[in-house]
């Protein structure tokens, strides 16, 4: 009779699961990626905007059609930076969208290949989008600190722990006695692992939306170039396989299969000069 009792290990391995997530290295790597995010998102959605803005308003005149292009071209760099750092920091493997055209000479024709180009216009509004990533980004990580400081509450109490503020009325946890300051600890342990899931949660769907407007990945690209080196011109068209199964004497059963092969012609009520043996 089958043991109910659940393998040996299993209880190791879901310890290790939530709790490995401290020694985990891309857990800060991820945490410094959205503390990062605030302070690059606030400068992309300054310049971004007033480029585009002032761009628009002072089209009329040549200098608007000139901030425009400029705008475009940093948010180009920009997208470029941004890729880079979701490489370095987020578990991604991001190459540049070959959409541009190359093949465009004089300034004229190099800038419409780039207006043109949907990797500029996804870089853009992955920019704009950063400023609101890190947002949920300071939030989560000023939360995590909080947590470290009641975690270390009996090497510094007394002391207030401050975890936000809502309608000017800080929400805060006092710690006066080492007792309580001792009750802190798993509390903050707690509070903290809890976190850092939440923010490798979050950091994974950063990378996927930048996946989404940054470029393409690594296995996708060269999954497109080995489909189009494959792809190759027949000399005839395949029918589908035609099956059969015989018996032998010994009662043993053999499934064989025949794939037919139909040779290009120009005269399309040529019939396969094989249907015949095989209508048996």
């Amino acid at each position: 009779m089958p043991s109910s009792e659940p393998p040996s290990g299993t209880d190791d391995f879901a310890a290790r699961d939530i709790v490995g997530v401290v020694a985990d290295w891309q857990t800060y790597k991820n945490l410094l990626y959205l503390f990062l995010a605030f302070l690059l998102g606030f400068l992309y959605m300054m310049v971004v905007t007033f480029g585009l803005a002032f761009g628009a308003i002072l089209s009329v005149f040549l200098i608007g059609i000139g901030i425009l292009v400029v705008t475009v071209a940093l948010c180009r760099v920009l997208a470029r930076f941004e890729r880079w750092l979701a490489n370095a920091l987020l578990a991604v493997d991001l190459e540049p969208a070959a959409d541009v055209d190359t093949s465009a000479t004089g300034v004229w024709a190099k800038s419409k290949a780039y207006l043109d180009a949907a990797s500029t216009w996804r870089g853009t509004g992955f920019l704009l989008l950063k400023f609101w990533i890190g947002i949920v980004g300071l939030i989560l990580v000023a939360l995590f600190v909080s947590s470290l400081s009641v975690l270390t509450a009996p090497l510094r109490y007394p002391l207030e722990v401050e975890f936000v503020t809502i309608n000017d009325e800080p929400i805060a946890w006092t710690i006066d006695s080492l007792p309580e300051a001792i009750l802190a600890v798993p509390i903050g342990l707690v509070v903290a692992i809890v976190l850092l899931h939440i923010v490798n949660a979050f950091a994974y769907v950063c990378g996927r939306i930048a996946e989404a407007l940054l470029g393409e990945t690594a296995t996708s690209a060269g999954s497109k170039s080995t489909t189009t080196s494959s792809e190759s011109p027949g000399t005839g068209t395949e029918l589908p396989v035609d099956s059969w199964t015989t018996t032998d004497s010994e009662g043993t059963t053999e499934s064989k299969a025949e794939a037919v092969t139909e040779p290009m012609s120009d005269d399309d009520s040529s019939t396969d000069p094989t249907d015949d043996d095989r209508q048996w």
